[in-house]
């Protein structure tokens, strides 16, 4: 800020810099949508590597191409991705738990699936005021435990606020009209309240598993068994301890807990679902008769639904559901569709004309699949004006799909290739940058073992003009990418933006100078604003040619940016508007490449 002199003397003032440094955004974070057995529908979740998508949605599934793609994805070479999960008809699962045959409270999975079947709810009132909270454990992949929970709504501890901002992989639902002093009956089988000094042990105690026919019987306590038991911690070891010695042979009985809950004894089965139920003298003395719950409560009905289509891949705008879910996320660079090849061709165009006008909104290059039915040249030829309403450069179609080893079932099995072919733009990015084209011997495509359609040189040619991008296998080498064209670069077309890695730099550099030059909204528009946008967009453009970027041997010949008088009139000023023009001379791959020999008829004598 500036300095007010009062005394003599020397006063230092820090300046701010005209210089506003403009940063390249990313090239290759890319996206797919796409069915999955778990995980939050309709929510974009950012993955770093292909551990992060099985934890958060399941990994791979059989019936879901998703997982394989974005597998295909990390094993190529990409870095991050963005996955929007969508489903149609899927349902949680959840389980009704009350006090007796009174439903108090409901535990539902956050995420819709049959992967919550899986889940197991405890209750248990081992707590400081077992009157008034209980603890609430849920065992799946990871164990959770919420302790001190309250069906109150003016408790601190208030179960379905508590367990929906912690937890993972539940949320509590209280039953309508439920009073809030009325606990969920804990787990297992819970005695009576023991006074002071404990009943007499040395009775008669017989124990079954609801719904089988063996019982078993055996004495509580037996001088063999040392001093008699004084507190109610050590009758729950003596009565763990015969329980097990009871039926050794069966787990339910020989792996079984015996807590003490204060004054009273919690009896837990060795196995899921299993009710103890006790009878006899003993029983009755310690208060163990009555009803009898099971040592775990399973959720169920979870539901994956059908196959997504039209509707659920389309989704909402305002919603912003299935592809609008992206349109809040920044640093969305591809999209990926997996299991839109395998629609009806109606659906296919048309979640795929929704696709690129999203992709031309963010900024982004759409990876399209072949659909199914290409399963021969033949065929790709004479169905590709299908894909007409799709035809722009910010779209690119990769024909034939690849073949790889399913990891679930250990055969070979037909992908589609957008995960792969992301992966290898991701790859190329990082190593070359994103003006080299993602194609050729360097873009080889890792784990496939072969392609669908083998193609030759000349069935290559068919289809090059008509600006399909092949994949092609080489001996030696490999299966690779062998085309670079955007949906828009048919040779009939005549486009600007014919090639991938042209329309790809043009994207970056858009967002990058977008974003970089925010900061001139509301500046004064006069030629020292001017000045400083050359300045600084001058030195981001200068910074790509140093890395190759353009062609030219100077930057006079790569690039040019034109911000003053001439660009931006008075009736522009007057306006509110300023006028930045920025030109590059971008690279284009040789993609064909013609070498001339000439037969020399050796020396001769004139």
């Amino acid at each position: 800020m500036p300095v007010t002199p009062t005394y003599p003397g020397v006063y230092v003032e820090e300046l701010p810099s005209s210089v506003r440094t403009i940063t390249a955004v990313s090239t290759s974070v890319t996206a797919f949508v796409g069915s999955a057995g778990r995980g939050p529908v309709d929510t974009p979740v950012t993955l770093t590597s292909f551990a992060d998508f099985e934890r958060r949605f399941g990994g791979l599934a059989v019936g879901s191409l998703l997982g394989y793609a974005v597998q295909q994805f990390f094993l190529n070479g990409g870095s991050l991705a963005v996955v929007v999960r969508v489903a149609k008809g899927a349902g949680p699962a959840q389980r009704a738990i009350g006090r007796g045959d009174t439903p108090v409270l409901t535990v539902v999975a956050k995420e819709s699936g049959v992967w919550g079947n899986s889940l197991r709810v405890a209750i248990d009132n081992d707590t400081p005021t077992p009157e008034q909270t209980f603890d609430l454990t849920v065992a799946g992949a990871v164990a959770e435990s919420h302790r001190d929970l309250s069906l109150d709504p003016g408790h601190p501890r208030y179960a379905p606020q508590v367990v929906g901002s912690s937890s993972a992989l539940v949320e509590v639902r209280v039953a309508a009209g439920a009073d809030p002093t009325v606990l969920p009956d804990p787990s297992g089988t819970v005695s009576g309240s023991f006074g002071d000094p404990l009943p007499d042990l040395a009775k008669e105690i017989t124990a079954k598993l609801e719904g089988t026919e063996p019982e078993y019987t055996f004495t509580l306590y037996t001088p063999a068994d040392g001093a008699v038991p004084t507190s109610v911690p050590q009758l729950a070891l003596l009565l763990e301890r015969k329980l097990r010695a009871a039926a050794p042979g069966v787990p339910a009985l020989a792996g079984a807990r015996v807590r003490a809950v204060g004054r009273r004894l919690q009896v837990l089965a060795g196995t899921p679902e299993a009710t103890v139920r006790f009878t006899g003298t003993g029983a009755g003395d310690l208060g163990l008769e009555g009803t009898a719950r099971p040592a775990t409560y399973q959720l169920q009905d979870g539901s994956d639904g059908e196959p997504p289509g039209l509707a659920e891949f389309l989704g909402s705008a305002d919603r912003k559901t299935g592809l609008n879910a992206l349109r809040d996320v920044e640093d969305v660079n591809l999209l990926c569709l997996p299991e839109v090849a395998d629609l009806a061709i109606g659906d296919l165009v048309g979640i795929l004309a929704e696709a690129e006008r999203l992709c031309r909104d963010k900024r982004m290059l759409l990876l399209v699949d072949p659909p199914a039915s290409w399963t021969t040249l033949d065929a790709a030829r004479a169905n590709l004006t299908a894909l007409d309403p799709v035809r722009s450069s910010y779209a690119a179609l990769y024909f034939p799909r690849i073949e790889m080893t399913d990891p679930l079932t250990g055969r070979l099995r037909t992908f589609p290739p957008s995960g792969a072919v992301a992966g290898i733009m991701a790859r190329t990015d990082s190593d070359r940058g994103v003006w080299k084209a993602p194609a050729g011997t360097e873009a080889r495509l890792a784990g496939v073992r072969a392609l669908a359609t083998p193609l030759t040189d000349p069935e290559n040619g068919l289809l090059n003009p008509l600006a399909v991008n092949c994949l092609r296998s080489f001996p030696i080498i490999g299966p690779v990418v062998w085309g670079a064209r955007t949906l828009d670069g048919a040779d009939a077309a005549g486009s600007q933006w014919k090639y991938v890695p042209v329309r790809r730099l043009a994207l970056m550099i858009e967002e990058s100078l977008y974003r970089g030059t925010k900061w001139v909204v509301f500046e004064p528009n006069d030629e020292r604003l001017w000045g400083q946008i050359r300045l600084n967009v001058g030195a981001f453009m200068q910074t790509l040619f140093r890395q190759g970027a353009f062609q030219g041997t100077s930057a006079r010949e790569a690039y040019f940016v034109k911000c003053d008088k001439d660009t931006t009139t008075q009736n522009d000023i007057d306006r509110g508007v300023v006028n930045i023009l920025v030109g590059f001379a971008p690279l284009k791959p040789a993609e064909f490449v013609v070498i001339q020999i000439e037969q020399l008829a050796g020396q001769i004598e004139v």
